[in-house]
């Protein structure tokens, strides 16, 4: 008996040696992937995704659009592509996409919470929030943009301001060439900073230039490999060095930046007047004050903030220069722009909305540069809030969707 008992327990102890341990160990997470990350009937077709990565090694992600434009002609318009375990669905062309932001937009309004966004951004502000919160920061959002001048003859008037300053900045270049990028840069923000800050920068200010530059350097890094892999091993990477945590460095103290702007209005805003966004916001937050599931707080206050000067900065600054590039490489193009701008407007005239319907050419040159720039192929994801199909698929719960045209 004893002697079998031994022998017994010699045969455990060989099964059990490390190499089958770590075998059986990798054994196991494999197929805990594979159940874990099951696609269910009907879902989308997609390339073969690898364990635990998923498809991310078949994307290039700073080419992301283009590298997606090879599966879009092998699965259609609608495919899946898994990002670590993340699932992810890929819609393009204009009829379904107009399905799902127009016909059923209630269905895909949530947005995803990716491990780099809930940690940078926290799902906070009116971009990546979802819910009753959106819909109170986008209502009040709007209103008071058109409050402050958005689609009014008053942010017009900001922009001819904006502008001169721009034209004497281009001039100092005495006609040699230059990068007009910061130029550029310096007049858009300006514009969207005289709205939420009260106020205009000086170009030559280091907090202004800082600012900017932060804005831009998060924007590139977003889509930065390292950023990628931060949603796909997040517990791994938040102790790695790389771009991802420059990121994350960078927009601490763009939250900084807006956390002092905020408090010196408190201390000289009057609470019957708005001056401009945040005092706006302030005010909200007075009224809300005590409802514990009001969205109007500081910290939504920062992101909101940090979201207008992202939408109102890079996406601007980016199409300008998309529209420089095009008008030096077709200057057929750029001479009858200039042609038309001459016969409406003349020497002496500002631009303006009203001569839009007059300047036909110009106007259709505008549509053309953006629709070829595509400064943001992948759009902002959205996430199916419940089950349905699309394009007789079935789309589960809490599925990300990336939407490109």
């Amino acid at each position: 008996m004893t002697l079998a008992l031994g022998s017994l327990a010699e045969v455990l102890w060989t099964a059990l040696r490390p190499s089958t341990l770590l075998l059986g160990a990798v054994a196991f997470l494999f197929f805990a992937d594979f159940l874990k990350n099951r696609r269910p009937k009907n879902y989308p077709p997609g390339p073969l995704r690898l364990p635990f990565v998923g498809n991310i090694f078949h994307l290039d992600f700073e080419w992301w659009h283009l590298s997606i434009q090879r599966f879009v002609k092998k699965y259609g318009n609608v495919f899946s592509l898994d990002i670590g375990d993340v699932s992810t669905v890929v819609v393009t062309g204009l009829p379904l996409i107009k399905e799902v932001l127009i016909h059923r937009n209630q269905i895909f309004a949530n947005r995803p919470f990716f491990p780099i966004q809930e940690r940078a951004f926290k799902n906070k502000g009116v971009v990546m929030s979802s819910g009753q919160i959106w819909k109170e920061l986008r209502r009040f959002t709007l209103t008071t943009l058109r409050n402050f001048g958005l689609g009014k003859k008053s942010l017009e008037e900001r922009i001819h301001e904006e502008s001169q300053y721009l034209i004497q900045a281009i001039g100092e270049e005495n006609g040699q060439p230059f990068n007009p990028q910061i130029k550029i840069s310096n007049a858009v923000s300006n514009i969207i900073c005289s709205i939420m800050f009260g106020k205009r920068f000086d170009y030559q200010d280091d907090q202004f230039q800082e600012l900017l530059r932060l804005l831009h350097e998060v924007t590139h890094l977003q889509t930065s490999l390292h950023c990628q892999l931060c949603n796909v091993f997040p517990r791994i990477m938040k102790f790695l060095p790389g771009p991802h945590q420059t990121l994350f460095s960078d927009w601490e103290k763009l939250e900084m930046f807006v956390a002092r702007v905020i408090e010196n209005h408190r201390r000289d805003r009057n609470p019957v007047e708005a001056r401009d966004f945040i005092d706006a916001y302030l005010q909200e937050i007075e009224k809300n004050k005590g409802n514990a599931t009001s969205s109007f707080h500081e910290e939504n206050l920062i992101c909101n903030t940090l979201d207008l000067l992202f939408a109102g900065t890079d996406t601007t600054l980016i199409t300008l220069r998309w529209g420089l590039l095009y008008m030096a490489l077709y200057p057929e193009i750029q001479e009858k722009v200039q042609s038309e701008i001459d016969r409406v407007l003349g020497q002496s005239q500002q631009p303006s909305t009203a001569a839009r319907e007059s300047m036909p050419y110009t106007n259709a040159v505008i549509h053309e540069v953006q629709r070829m720039g595509n400064i943001v192929p992948l759009n902002v994801p959205r996430e199916v809030a419940e089950d349905t199909t699309l394009a007789g698929y079935h789309l589960p719960q809490n599925n990300s969707i990336f939407l490109i045209l």
